[in-house]
């Protein structure tokens, strides 16, 4: 006997494309009717790329085809935000942040990369450069934000419209779960409530008119990153990688998700690219050379900075001061205004 049980448990066989989950426990599935031996699925998706709703479609009638018994199957997807080109060139849906003109997604395929960091000094870099800059940490386990900038303290709630006022520090606007809890606790979250929080901070904080609104995303390819593409207009992503293969290879994965999802990867920055030892003046290629060069090549995207490892670059996130903040003129500090201001001049901000 056919029921939607067992047509809901093949249903959780098909993946989302690019992703390791399937399409029920994102949520796709809103109507499943069976006639006889008939079976036909209903299904709702916000995407930018039609090719998405066509792999969905197809996998999903192969799936209810393997049940025994099943007839005819048919997969009917209603598509919520069809793509239209904006002026910047990034997908234009309801999706965009009000008062926000561009925002920039901050993305590595692994973790150990320094991706915190170079979004936080770039944030700093482009307030530096004239600009209204906030930065919302979407990593809701790993929260760090907070400690890089200092902040300690709330952010405050306006009672009657529940919109959160983000905080301030080195003229960013800054929002993080490591604001909301103590240093010592986790986030237990499962992953509707992932995609709550990140909802929230994205749409329910008073960012106000800013000209860059940078997301600081967790590694890797999973639920956060899923929800912000299909939900809000980016203007485009960077990658973070190091120059050793085993990191190039999750930025590839990385890459790949966003062009998947028609967002533009607006380059890369090799982070951790040499270390210049300050006695001498002698170049270390620690972690290799070349790596970053090479990908950016083979992804066709430019490769926007060569980032140092140093010292005070690592005590100042420790401490909640950049180092573009605490020295402005160190080459750290100068690799990050270079791509702040390659930035500007490819958004035209």
């Amino acid at each position: 006997m056919i029921t939607p049980e067992r047509i809901r448990e093949a249903l959780g066989t098909v993946k989302y494309p690019g992703f390791s989950r399937d399409i029920v426990s994102f949520g796709l599935i809103k109507d499943i009717r069976i006639a006889g031996t008939d079976v036909t699925v209903q299904m709702s998706l916000t995407t930018n790329d039609p090719k998405i709703p066509q792999a969905i479609k197809e996998n999903t009638e192969a799936a209810l085809r393997s049940v025994p018994g099943v007839g005819s199957v048919t997969a009917r997807i209603d598509i919520l935000a069809p793509s239209q080109p904006s002026a910047g060139g990034a997908p234009q849906a309801a999706t965009q942040i009000e008062g926000v003109k561009h925002v920039i997604a901050v993305a590595s395929g692994k973790g150990g990369v320094g991706k915190s960091t170079v979004a936080a000094n770039l944030a700093v870099a482009l307030h530096q450069s004239g600009a209204q800059v906030g930065l919302c940490d979407c990593d809701m386990y790993g929260p760090s934000m907070g400690i890089m900038f200092g902040a300690h303290e709330r952010p405050s709630a306006d009672q009657e419209t529940n919109r959160i006022s983000p905080v301030e520090r080195h003229g960013v606007r800054l929002m993080s779960m490591g604001l909301l809890i103590d240093d010592a606790s986790p986030a237990i979250l499962r992953g509707p409530m992932v995609t709550k929080y990140t909802q929230q901070f994205l749409r329910w904080v008073e960012w106000g008119q800013l000209d860059f609104l940078i997301l600081d995303l967790p590694p890797g390819t999973g639920d956060i990153q899923l929800t912000i593409v299909q939900t809000v207009a980016l203007a485009g992503a960077l990658i973070v990688t190091t120059p050793q293969e085993v990191a190039l290879i999750d930025a590839r994965k990385a890459s790949t998700m966003f062009q998947k999802v028609n967002v533009p990867v607006l380059g890369l920055i090799e982070n951790m690219s040499h270390f210049l030892c300050p006695s001498d003046g002698k170049r270390y290629d620690i972690f290799g050379s070349g790596g970053g060069q090479r990908e950016a090549a083979r992804l066709n995207v430019p490769l926007l900075g060569q980032i140092p490892i140093d010292i005070p670059t690592r005590e100042g996130g420790d401490r909640g001061l950049p180092v573009t903040v605490a020295d402005p003129a160190s080459p750290v500090s100068a690799a990050f205004a270079s791509v702040a201001r390659h930035l500007r001049e490819t958004l035209h901000a």
